[in-house]
């Protein structure tokens, strides 16, 4: 039973960690840049989420959707003025800008909102189903549902969408896109908006059962790197992939070790399975 409960909570867990890392796969996979200001981004939508909560009472299962739209645009900007720039630059000129934008989007936080960590209330917040032995925290299933429809809803635009057919074909052949009349630049500052926008509507969902300040986007990065490699970078099924499976990890080694030590499990996992599959779990998507 407490294997069966471990597993479970590993399931809810990992469904938000794929919605924050599809964005980061998104991102590399359509604009071909690798970008380590990603969980700033998270950042940025929780506080977003936050601020809706407080001033305009919105519960920040829907302060998600304000959180999307705002750093989409943010990102569209973002891509537009400065990614835009360095995408034919030498990959060290890619690294140095990202790695800059993220200790820019960071301090501009602390100066902003100071250090302090913030949370909301909502009436679900210390709520659980029980189901037999079993226990779902709400929080947790609430960000796990959100998450799940949003996954879905990405693979519809994607698979089905003249906007997702525009995003395969440039993510496969620039050149051949732009014969067929598809804007490149435009699918790449609509694909790292969405990817962002994603990742700050994965932050805003887990508010309730968390904190956010300035620096909270530092507790995700070598996570959110850790889902996409395992899984395959650039493959967005492979993100899902590895979400779930580093939510599980996670879950299940808190039951055998300390709950500080639960990443050595996971990077001993990952390790592991890069050293048989250098390309991750799943190839990237053709």
């Amino acid at each position: 039973m407490q294997l069966l409960q471990a597993l479970i909570d590993g399931l809810l867990i990992g469904g938000v960690y794929a919605v924050i890392s599809i964005g980061l796969t998104l991102v590399f996979g359509v604009v071909g840049i690798i970008n380590f200001a990603q969980s700033q981004f998270l950042m940025v939508g929780m506080f977003i989420a936050f601020f809706a909560w407080k001033f305009l009472g919105l519960d920040p299962l829907f302060g998600a959707v304000l959180a999307f739209a705002g750093v989409f645009v943010l990102g569209a900007l973002i891509q537009k003025y400065l990614i835009s720039r360095v995408l034919k630059a030498p990959e060290v000129s890619q690294i140095f800008l990202t790695v800059g934008l993220l200790i820019v989007l960071e301090n501009l936080a602390l100066i902003v909102f100071g250090s302090e960590f913030r949370s909301v209330q909502t009436a679900y917040q210390t709520s659980a189903w029980r189901l037999g032995g079993l226990m779902f925290n709400v929080p947790y299933v609430a960000a796990f549902a959100v998450s799940a429809v949003t996954g879905l809803l990405i693979w519809w635009v994607l698979k089905k969408t003249w906007w997702g057919w525009a995003v395969r074909a440039t993510s496969q052949d620039v050149m051949a896109a732009q014969l067929v009349g598809i804007s490149p630049a435009r699918v790449h500052q609509m694909a790292f908006g969405l990817g962002v926008g994603l990742t700050a509507l994965g932050g805003a969902i887990i508010l309730p059962y968390l904190t956010v300040s300035p620096t909270i986007g530092d507790q995700f990065g070598v996570l959110m790197f850790t889902v996409v490699v395992l899984g395959g970078l650039g493959n967005i099924l492979g993100a899902v992939v590895g979400g779930l499976a580093v939510g599980m990890i996670q879950s299940i080694s808190s039951l055998v070790m300390p709950i500080q030590l639960q990443n050595l499990a996971l990077f001993l996992i990952f390790i592991l399975v890069l050293a048989v599959r250098p390309e991750g779990l799943l190839k990237k998507a053709s």
